[in-house]
């Protein structure tokens, strides 16, 4: 039985309002199954009074290892009912990885998929402090430890009869960056539906009144939205959660496929597309153009967490001229920072160009707020509705969350300069910044110069040792199918986008580009296939 009590800004609750204003309502759909409110809140339900019988409560870490799937969706709300921690684990991770965020993150429960039960078995050996795990089945024979999901579902109660929630319960999301181990970002529940989750209006700036609004709202009507990253990532997180507190239909592939994208689209009259940068937009896009697809619920597709070249957004707006294009700026650590709408016929080595949310300013590296003229460059700081800091790392708090004029910023490392009109453009991250002579190089800027070029799909942009310069600009190129670009055209391409000194001097051409299963470059990758290649361009 469904009830009103307590209300606070909790994950949990948010849902709940929604459950109990859409009940009947199509939640989430992930291939060939669907759930409802009713179903997936009962599901969850079950699954908590499951995993509380074993032992799990109040700030436990609960690992969830999985693909996209409803159960993925269902244990993270199991998670928060019980006011613990789910632990998002990336799927592609080896053993080391696999055992150090099992030990690093505290788990002392898991749900996974049984194809990964010979993976989490001689994790489990190294890491004592885990005592429960549930099997979730996807087809596969691999032998497991635990109890099947369908089983934890039929012990537990489906009663909703948790104790009261705050909105200081905790939320964590590991992320890998680009380099080194994952970091678990610690936000309090109310600071990251804030950021994040739509208690923010994105594009007013203005505050949800109180935490039944979304669900309020939800009784008039819901969208259907398909977030195309993987649910390990907190840009499709959140892009769930948010159009579920709403009552919106969520959409999923288990893992991305562009032809399989489009058939959801076409099925379930998608009306709301999010992606991640160009590494989703382009195989999309050219994917679109082989098939046959009606896409004519589509009325808009927001990118964020990655570039989306200009050259790639020009092409959606002329197949798509009906459709609201966004592009959105924000990283685990900063929430949503600034958002803007795409139009014709701009910059192709622009960035995002967006406009600042309220609580963002730049910064430069002594931490000092720059002035807003046009030209201005520094790095992103935003305050507010911000995380509490890292997992476990005081150090790496201390360094990334400051004091700036008596108020608590969080400085990711994201560098952008303000434009005339008081936009702002993103250059890029700057630890991965190439100084080249004295000059700063912000790879995203370069790598969206060389995919303008009709012959190139994807490309990273990567610093390299020069006796002369310190380092010099080298890339990472793969082409179209059937093309190898012209390396003097590609190169005389990118000084009429760009000044000289950006130009990568050394080009290699990779069968495909490494990137993140979010969709984010890979860079560490980038370096270890330059050492081990020879370039197909070199000074």
């Amino acid at each position: 039985m469904f009830y009103f009590g307590w209300v606070a800004y909790n994950i949990a609750d948010l849902l709940e309002h929604a459950v109990d204003a859409v009940p009947d309502r199509t939640a989430v759909i992930c291939g060939d199954r669907q759930v409802t409110y009713a179903q997936l809140d009962e599901h969850a339900n079950r699954l908590a009074h499951h995993l509380a019988a074993h032992g799990v409560g109040k700030g436990d870490h609960i690992g969830v290892y999985s693909r996209n799937s409803i159960e993925m969706i269902e244990a993270m709300f199991a998670a928060y009912k019980l006011r613990a921690v789910a632990v998002n684990i990336n799927y592609r991770y080896v053993h080391g990885e696999l055992k150090y965020l099992f030990d690093n993150a505290d788990l002392v429960a898991l749900v996974h998929e049984r194809q990964y039960a010979d993976r989490v078995a001689a994790v489990r050996r190294e890491t004592p402090q885990l005592k429960h795990v549930v099997v979730v089945e996807d087809g596969s024979d691999a032998e497991f430890e635990g109890v099947e999901y369908a089983t934890a579902l039929a012990e537990g109660s489906p009663d909703r009869d948790f104790g009261e929630r705050s909105a200081d319960d905790h939320y964590i999301l590991y992320t890998g960056g680009t380099t080194g181990y994952p970091k678990g970002v610690v936000w309090r529940h109310e600071d990251v539906w804030r950021a994040l989750g739509g208690g923010i209006d994105f594009v007013t700036g203005e505050y949800v009144p109180d935490e039944w609004a979304m669900a309020e709202q939800a009784k008039q009507y819901g969208l259907v939205r398909l977030p195309a990253a993987p649910l390990i990532h907190g840009a499709a997180q959140w892009a769930a959660f948010g159009a579920l507190f709403a009552g919106g239909t969520v959409v999923f592939v288990p893992q991305f496929d562009a032809v399989d994208i489009w058939r959801r689209v076409v099925e379930h009259r998608v009306q709301v597309l999010t992606i991640v940068g160009d590494a989703m937009a382009r195989p999309l896009i050219e994917a679109y153009h082989q098939g046959d697809y009606d896409a004519s619920s589509l009325v808009a597709v927001s990118s964020h967490a990655a570039l989306f070249s200009q050259a790639v957004k020009q092409e959606y707006l002329k197949t798509f001229p009906n459709v609201v294009l966004t592009d959105a700026i924000g990283s685990s650590e900063s929430g949503f920072t600034g958002m803007g709408m795409v139009a014709k016929d701009t910059d192709h080595s622009a960035g995002p160009r967006v406009n600042f949310g309220r609580d963002a300013i730049l910064v430069d590296e002594d931490n000092r707020p720059v002035a807003p003229e046009p030209g201005a460059t520094g790095r992103i700081a935003r305050r507010g509705h911000v995380p509490l800091g890292y997992y476990k790392d005081p150090g790496k708090t201390k360094q990334i969350f400051v004091e700036i004029d008596g108020a608590r910023y969080v400085i990711p490392g994201d560098w952008a300069r303000y434009e005339q009109d008081g936009t702002v453009t993103l250059l890029g991250r700057g630890s991965q910044c190439v100084n080249t002579g004295g000059e700063k190089v912000f790879p995203e800027e370069v790598e969206g110069a060389l995919k303008s070029h009709p012959d190139v799909f994807d490309a990273l942009v990567i610093g390299l040792p020069d006796e002369r310069l310190g380092q010099r600009v080298g890339a990472i190129v793969q082409s179209r199918p059937g093309h190898v670009p012209d390396w003097a055209a590609l190169d005389e391409h990118v000084r009429r986008e760009l000044a000289g000194y950006k130009v990568p001097r050394s080009i290699w051409l990779a069968e495909e580009v490494g990137r993140l299963p979010s969709g984010k470059p890979d860079y560490p990758w980038a370096q270890k296939y330059a050492a081990q290649h020879k370039p197909a361009v070199q000074p």
